[in-house]
């Protein structure tokens, strides 16, 4: 059983930057692929970003391509997302997600019925 929790959202101006965490503890939390995605309000939670388990393989939706890096430290069993020139489009909470396979196509990444665990969320909210 693999527990996440996200950390590092707030209120940013248009064009700043934030860097999320999400902090995973269990047996399995260094080899599993990982995924970020969002959820603005009356919308459905989005893919955002997504990596393999040893961060060979990074996958990131287009609206975020060129501004936002997913990346892992499994010595702290650590995921960031990176997040920079922010957009008011951006805001949202933000969701840490694992899987329990180590790594996933595209085609599996973005979608989120792939992914087995949760965190509770991180708002972020970006003025214009």
């Amino acid at each position: 059983q693999l527990q996440l929790v996200e950390s590092g959202g707030g209120l940013v101006q248009d064009g700043g930057s934030l860097r999320l965490s999400c902090a995973a503890s269990g047996p399995t939390s260094s080899s599993s692929a990982m995924g970020w995605f969002r959820q603005a309000p009356g919308k459905d939670r989005a893919f955002v970003a997504a990596t393999s388990w040893n961060g060979d393989n990074t996958y990131y939706a287009d609206s975020v391509k060129g501004r936002f890096t997913i990346s892992r430290d499994n010595a702290k069993n650590t995921v960031y997302l990176q997040m920079n020139s922010l957009r008011p489009e951006d805001t949202a909470v933000y969701y840490c997600a694992a899987s329990v396979l180590a790594q996933m196509t595209y085609g599996r990444a973005y979608r989120k019925q792939e992914y087995d665990y949760w965190g509770q969320g991180t708002q972020v909210t970006v003025s214009s």
